[in-house]
Protein backbone atom coordinates (compact mmCIF):
# COMPACT_ATOMS: atom_id res chain seq x y z
CA UNK A 1 0.00 0.00 0.00
CA UNK A 2 2.89 2.29 0.94
CA UNK A 3 4.79 1.94 -2.18
CA UNK A 4 1.80 2.06 -4.44
CA UNK A 5 1.03 5.56 -2.58
CA UNK A 6 4.61 6.68 -3.21
CA UNK A 7 3.95 5.61 -6.98
CA UNK A 8 1.06 7.68 -7.19
CA UNK A 9 2.54 10.74 -5.65
CA UNK A 10 5.62 10.47 -7.99
CA UNK A 11 2.95 10.49 -10.75
CA UNK A 12 1.73 13.38 -9.71
CA UNK A 13 4.77 15.38 -9.71
CA UNK A 14 5.90 14.20 -12.72
CA UNK A 15 2.61 15.14 -14.63
CA UNK A 16 2.38 18.88 -12.63
CA UNK A 17 3.67 22.01 -14.50
CA UNK A 18 6.40 23.14 -12.72
CA UNK A 19 6.04 26.45 -14.63
CA UNK A 20 2.73 26.65 -13.05
CA UNK A 21 2.91 30.55 -11.45
CA UNK A 22 0.63 32.27 -8.37
CA UNK A 23 -1.59 34.64 -9.98
CA UNK A 24 -5.28 35.98 -10.93
CA UNK A 25 -6.71 36.00 -13.84
CA UNK A 26 -9.58 38.29 -15.12
CA UNK A 27 -12.11 37.57 -17.73
CA UNK A 28 -15.45 40.15 -18.49
CA UNK A 29 -17.38 37.52 -16.05
CA UNK A 30 -15.09 36.84 -13.23
CA UNK A 31 -11.45 36.80 -11.50
CA UNK A 32 -10.17 33.69 -10.06
CA UNK A 33 -6.39 33.31 -8.21
CA UNK A 34 -4.26 30.05 -7.90
CA UNK A 35 -1.21 28.36 -10.13
CA UNK A 36 -1.50 29.46 -13.47
CA UNK A 37 -0.57 27.68 -16.71
CA UNK A 38 0.18 28.86 -20.18
CA UNK A 39 -0.94 26.04 -22.57
CA UNK A 40 0.27 26.89 -26.06
CA UNK A 41 -1.38 24.10 -27.96
CA UNK A 42 -4.73 25.08 -27.02
CA UNK A 43 -4.15 28.97 -26.24
CA UNK A 44 -5.68 28.68 -23.25
CA UNK A 45 -4.94 29.54 -19.41
CA UNK A 46 -5.18 26.88 -16.78
CA UNK A 47 -5.78 27.71 -13.41
CA UNK A 48 -5.63 25.46 -10.55
CA UNK A 49 -7.80 26.53 -7.59
CA UNK A 50 -7.15 26.28 -3.99
CA UNK A 51 -9.29 23.23 -3.66
CA UNK A 52 -7.53 22.07 -6.48
CA UNK A 53 -10.55 22.73 -9.09
CA UNK A 54 -9.03 23.48 -12.28
CA UNK A 55 -10.50 25.78 -14.35
CA UNK A 56 -9.35 26.67 -18.32
CA UNK A 57 -9.94 30.35 -20.00
CA UNK A 58 -9.08 30.48 -23.79
CA UNK A 59 -6.73 33.73 -24.47
CA UNK A 60 -9.06 35.61 -26.23
CA UNK A 61 -11.48 35.69 -22.97
CA UNK A 62 -9.25 37.28 -20.83
CA UNK A 63 -8.56 40.55 -20.17
CA UNK A 64 -6.29 40.88 -17.88
CA UNK A 65 -3.20 39.00 -15.68
CA UNK A 66 -1.85 40.21 -12.14
CA UNK A 67 1.05 38.13 -12.09
CA UNK A 68 3.67 38.83 -9.18
CA UNK A 69 7.07 40.37 -10.31
CA UNK A 70 9.64 37.54 -9.99
CA UNK A 71 11.57 37.79 -7.05
CA UNK A 72 15.18 38.32 -9.13
CA UNK A 73 13.63 39.92 -11.74
CA UNK A 74 15.53 43.54 -10.96
CA UNK A 75 18.34 41.60 -10.08
CA UNK A 76 19.22 39.80 -13.07
CA UNK A 77 17.92 43.06 -15.61
CA UNK A 78 20.76 44.78 -13.66
CA UNK A 79 23.29 42.80 -14.02
CA UNK A 80 22.04 41.38 -17.81
CA UNK A 81 21.74 37.97 -16.04
CA UNK A 82 21.42 35.63 -19.33
CA UNK A 83 20.77 33.05 -17.77
CA UNK A 84 18.30 34.17 -14.99
CA UNK A 85 16.59 36.12 -17.47
CA UNK A 86 15.97 33.50 -19.89
CA UNK A 87 14.58 30.94 -16.90
CA UNK A 88 12.46 34.17 -15.94
CA UNK A 89 11.32 33.96 -20.00
CA UNK A 90 10.60 30.29 -19.99
CA UNK A 91 9.06 30.34 -16.53
CA UNK A 92 6.94 33.09 -17.06
CA UNK A 93 5.73 32.02 -20.71
CA UNK A 94 2.25 34.24 -21.42
CA UNK A 95 2.60 35.79 -17.96
CA UNK A 96 3.24 39.08 -17.92
CA UNK A 97 6.73 39.29 -17.34
CA UNK A 98 7.98 37.29 -19.95
CA UNK A 99 7.79 39.85 -22.52
CA UNK A 100 10.09 42.83 -20.25
CA UNK A 101 12.47 39.71 -19.02
CA UNK A 102 12.84 39.46 -23.22
CA UNK A 103 13.15 42.87 -23.56
CA UNK A 104 16.07 42.71 -21.71
CA UNK A 105 17.22 38.95 -22.30
CA UNK A 106 17.47 40.34 -26.42
CA UNK A 107 19.39 43.85 -24.86
CA UNK A 108 21.73 41.43 -23.12
CA UNK A 109 22.42 39.42 -25.91
CA UNK A 110 23.23 42.76 -28.54
CA UNK A 111 25.51 44.16 -26.06
CA UNK A 112 27.93 41.56 -24.70
CA UNK A 113 31.18 40.85 -26.35
CA UNK A 114 30.99 39.75 -29.20
CA UNK A 115 27.48 40.52 -29.18
CA UNK A 116 25.07 37.63 -30.51
CA UNK A 117 21.88 39.22 -32.64
CA UNK A 118 21.16 36.09 -33.68
CA UNK A 119 20.03 34.73 -30.41
CA UNK A 120 18.32 38.14 -29.47
CA UNK A 121 16.63 37.31 -32.56
CA UNK A 122 15.48 33.73 -31.67
CA UNK A 123 14.59 34.59 -28.10
CA UNK A 124 11.99 37.56 -29.54
CA UNK A 125 10.78 34.97 -31.72
CA UNK A 126 9.95 32.30 -29.47
CA UNK A 127 7.82 34.77 -26.93
CA UNK A 128 6.23 36.68 -30.41
CA UNK A 129 5.10 33.06 -31.83
CA UNK A 130 2.94 32.73 -28.28
CA UNK A 131 1.64 36.63 -28.94
CA UNK A 132 2.09 37.93 -32.52
CA UNK A 133 1.54 41.63 -31.40
CA UNK A 134 4.52 41.59 -29.11
CA UNK A 135 6.44 41.99 -32.57
CA UNK A 136 5.21 45.53 -32.60
CA UNK A 137 3.97 46.81 -29.24
CA UNK A 138 4.39 46.50 -25.79
CA UNK A 139 7.87 45.98 -23.53
CA UNK A 140 9.51 43.37 -26.45
CA UNK A 141 9.48 45.29 -29.36
CA UNK A 142 11.91 48.06 -29.52
CA UNK A 143 14.60 45.15 -28.55
CA UNK A 144 13.19 42.90 -30.98
CA UNK A 145 13.42 45.47 -33.57
CA UNK A 146 17.21 46.49 -32.15
CA UNK A 147 17.70 43.03 -33.01
CA UNK A 148 16.31 42.61 -37.03
CA UNK A 149 18.43 46.04 -37.53
CA UNK A 150 21.79 44.36 -36.22
CA UNK A 151 20.85 41.28 -38.48
CA UNK A 152 20.27 43.62 -42.02
CA UNK A 153 16.14 42.15 -41.82
CA UNK A 154 14.81 45.00 -43.19
CA UNK A 155 12.27 43.96 -44.46
CA UNK A 156 10.93 42.54 -41.19
CA UNK A 157 11.88 45.51 -39.74
CA UNK A 158 9.65 47.78 -42.20
CA UNK A 159 6.97 45.25 -41.55
CA UNK A 160 6.70 45.68 -38.14
CA UNK A 161 6.96 49.48 -37.29
CA UNK A 162 4.15 49.68 -40.12
CA UNK A 163 2.24 47.99 -37.66
CA UNK A 164 3.52 49.94 -35.06
CA UNK A 165 2.62 52.93 -36.12
CA UNK A 166 -0.69 51.71 -37.50
CA UNK A 167 -2.13 49.27 -34.74
CA UNK A 168 0.17 50.35 -32.05
CA UNK A 169 -0.29 52.21 -28.95
CA UNK A 170 0.89 55.92 -28.67
CA UNK A 171 4.56 54.26 -27.34
CA UNK A 172 5.13 51.99 -30.07
CA UNK A 173 4.62 54.58 -32.17
CA UNK A 174 6.98 56.74 -30.32
CA UNK A 175 9.63 53.72 -30.35
CA UNK A 176 8.96 52.95 -34.13
CA UNK A 177 9.69 56.74 -35.29
CA UNK A 178 13.40 56.13 -32.98
CA UNK A 179 14.00 53.14 -34.71
CA UNK A 180 13.56 54.79 -37.90
CA UNK A 181 16.05 57.42 -36.96
CA UNK A 182 18.24 54.88 -36.15
CA UNK A 183 18.09 53.14 -39.05
CA UNK A 184 18.58 56.48 -41.47
CA UNK A 185 21.69 57.36 -38.28
CA UNK A 186 23.68 54.02 -39.59
CA UNK A 187 25.13 55.26 -42.53
CA UNK A 188 26.54 57.79 -39.53
CA UNK A 189 27.22 60.72 -42.00
CA UNK A 190 26.53 64.31 -41.21
CA UNK A 191 23.42 64.06 -43.43
CA UNK A 192 22.01 60.98 -41.77
CA UNK A 193 22.21 62.40 -38.66
CA UNK A 194 20.80 65.37 -39.49
CA UNK A 195 17.74 63.42 -41.38
CA UNK A 196 17.31 61.14 -38.12
CA UNK A 197 17.21 64.50 -36.01
CA UNK A 198 14.18 66.18 -38.33
CA UNK A 199 12.03 62.85 -39.08
CA UNK A 200 12.82 60.98 -35.96
CA UNK A 201 13.80 62.02 -32.52
CA UNK A 202 12.86 65.63 -32.44
CA UNK A 203 9.75 64.27 -33.30
CA UNK A 204 9.56 62.37 -30.61
CA UNK A 205 10.57 64.95 -27.85
CA UNK A 206 8.58 67.44 -29.02
CA UNK A 207 5.14 65.41 -30.22
CA UNK A 208 5.09 62.44 -27.52
CA UNK A 209 4.48 64.62 -24.30
CA UNK A 210 2.07 62.01 -22.65
CA UNK A 211 3.54 60.59 -19.59
CA UNK A 212 3.71 56.51 -20.99
CA UNK A 213 5.98 57.95 -23.75
CA UNK A 214 8.35 59.42 -21.12
CA UNK A 215 11.09 57.15 -21.44
CA UNK A 216 10.68 57.08 -24.95
CA UNK A 217 11.29 60.64 -24.78
CA UNK A 218 14.65 60.42 -23.04
CA UNK A 219 15.79 57.36 -25.67
CA UNK A 220 14.96 59.84 -28.39
CA UNK A 221 17.02 63.21 -26.84
CA UNK A 222 20.02 61.10 -25.76
CA UNK A 223 20.11 59.94 -29.61
CA UNK A 224 19.29 63.73 -30.66
CA UNK A 225 22.21 64.39 -28.32
CA UNK A 226 23.91 62.27 -30.07
CA UNK A 227 23.45 63.15 -33.28
CA UNK A 228 24.00 66.70 -32.54
CA UNK A 229 27.67 65.76 -31.60
CA UNK A 230 27.79 63.99 -34.98
CA UNK A 231 27.37 67.07 -36.98
CA UNK A 232 29.51 69.63 -34.72
CA UNK A 233 26.49 70.97 -32.36
CA UNK A 234 27.93 70.31 -29.26
CA UNK A 235 26.51 72.78 -27.28
CA UNK A 236 22.75 71.40 -28.57
CA UNK A 237 23.60 68.23 -27.43
CA UNK A 238 24.49 68.54 -24.10
CA UNK A 239 21.03 70.51 -24.24
CA UNK A 240 19.04 67.19 -25.20
CA UNK A 241 21.33 65.47 -22.26
CA UNK A 242 19.97 68.31 -20.00
CA UNK A 243 16.50 67.76 -21.24
CA UNK A 244 16.60 63.84 -20.84
CA UNK A 245 17.92 64.11 -17.10
CA UNK A 246 14.96 66.19 -16.36
CA UNK A 247 12.12 64.35 -17.97
CA UNK A 248 13.68 61.00 -16.13
CA UNK A 249 13.81 62.48 -12.85
CA UNK A 250 10.08 63.23 -13.39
Amino acid sequence: MKKLALMALAAVVATSPAWAIKGTIKTDKDTKSGDITWKAGSKKYEVVLKNNVTTEYPLADVVGLDIPKPANFDQCVQSKNIAGLKKIVEDYRMLVWDKPAGNALVKAYLTVSPAKPQEAYETARKIIADDQSAAYKGDLAPAYWQALLALGKTAQLENCLKKAASDGDRESSAQALIMRGDVIAQADTPAAHRQALIDAYLRVALMYGDPECRSARVEALLRAANSFQKIGMAARGEDMKAMAQQIGAQ
